[in-house]
């Protein structure tokens, strides 16, 4: 049973855990949001950029991916979609990422003039490489306190677009649902940093905020670690690593996470799967710059794709959801029986019906509020119910 401060703090929670990206309103969806109303002038751009590449003497896609451009869905896809979500998709442009439309999508989401929350702070973490320091963006509730979990959370982009910037703005929901102090690591992206930079930016993020735990009023044994889609997938990442190099983890929060470099390539999914917000030809492409190879080849490095890694004892507990139309549907569910079956306890999470990111395309529906209860909850429960660990 929970301690007197413990319901008080789970009241807390259910309070604050469906507003999660609801803090800042007008900013919560900046990622989402601005990068879909800018999708149609995006791709008519491409379009046109690709149309000119054609007559010139544009370079080949690397060899292994599915062809890139516009993807239009097909008639029977909003059917597959949840009734309440389809508003969301009625005339939702679809973009599919390739090396014209990339530098375009960076643009059309850049967050450089987004305003910090008030008590979000940047900070720095020591590089492993030598290279920069590693900004992090940090939350506390209540920096005056003592003992504290802590979530470092990677944020989403396909491995090569998005910021921690962007994803700060949603760091007080974050903390207020979970009741803990909230990181966000603003890891290198591809395809100009590969595999393993990325990995080892938010290992370092992870190092130093277990180095620094006394200092910040934080519970060492009590951090958690996740994001949603490739930053699902880089937390991913960092539990194994972490796991291999003897770093302690308490939970994992995989949000549709990118986890196969193979899905929409060498294996190919139903023609209503993934039709929105990311489809296989952008999962190819992204897979591929992160990689530095083309995706879905027969070796990739050790620990860059989370489906390939045979080993997965050891690992952190963890929360997944995805939605059912999601392209990332399949791999989420496997992944989840193979963690299973390797002794790591799991809470999945289906949504019929949901598309990439609906929980933040369609945050006010029921199913969104729903999958955030969920993850939260999850987070919440595994960061407090077993108490201190100092």
């Amino acid at each position: 049973m929970r301690s007197s401060a413990g319901e008080r703090m789970w009241a807390a929670h259910s309070a604050n855990s469906v507003q999660v990206y609801d803090v800042r309103s007008k900013v919560r969806s900046v990622m989402f949001r601005i990068f879909c109303a800018g999708l149609a002038a995006v791709m008519a751009c491409a379009c046109s950029a690709e149309q000119d590449g054609a007559r010139g003497s544009a370079a080949p896609e690397p060899p292994g991916q599915a062809p890139s451009g516009p993807a239009a869905p097909l008639p029977d896809a909003k059917s597959a979609v949840a009734p309440a979500l389809r508003p969301f998709v009625g005339d939702m442009p679809t973009v599919t990422f390739n090396k014209v439309t990339l530098p375009l999508v960076r643009m059309q989401t850049s967050a450089d003039d987004i305003e910090l929350p008030e008590g979000v702070v940047e900070m720095a973490a020591p590089s492993r490489d030598g290279g920069r320091d590693v900004t992090v963006y940090v939350f506390d509730p209540s920096p005056d306190e003592a003992g504290k979990p802590a979530y470092l959370h990677m944020h989403g982009g396909g491995y090569v677009v998005g910021s921690a910037r962007s994803s700060a703005t949603h760091l007080p929901g974050i903390a207020a649902a979970c009741g803990c102090v909230v990181a966000s690591v603003d890891y290198r992206l591809a395809p100009e940093t590969p595999f393993p930079g990325p990995m080892e930016d938010n290992f370092a993020a992870l190092e130093w905020l277990v180095g620094n735990a006394d200092d910040m009023g934080v519970d060492a044994g009590r951090i958690a670690i996740g994001g949603e889609s490739a930053g699902g997938g880089h937390a991913a990442q960092l539990a194994i690593a972490a796991r291999d190099r003897g770093i302690a983890v308490a939970f994992q929060v995989l949000i549709y996470p990118m986890l196969d470099d193979r899905t929409g390539g060498a294996r190919p999914v139903p023609d209503h799967i993934g039709r929105y917000i990311w489809n296989a030809a952008s999962n190819q492409f992204a897979w591929s710059a992160y990689l530095g190879q083309a995706a879905g080849g027969d070796v990739v490095p050790y620990g860059s794709v989370p489906a390939r890694v045979e080993d997965l004892t050891g690992l952190p507990p963890a929360w997944i959801g995805v939605g059912g139309v999601d392209l990332f549907m399949a791999e989420n569910l496997e992944y989840a029986r193979r963690l299973t079956e390797a002794g790591v306890p799991v809470e999945l999470r289906l949504t019929p019906g949901g598309f990439h990111a609906f929980d933040f395309l369609a945050g006010d529906t029921a199913a969104a509020r729903a999958f955030r209860e969920s993850w939260t909850g999850a987070l919440y429960a595994a960061l407090h119910d077993a108490g201190p660990t100092q």
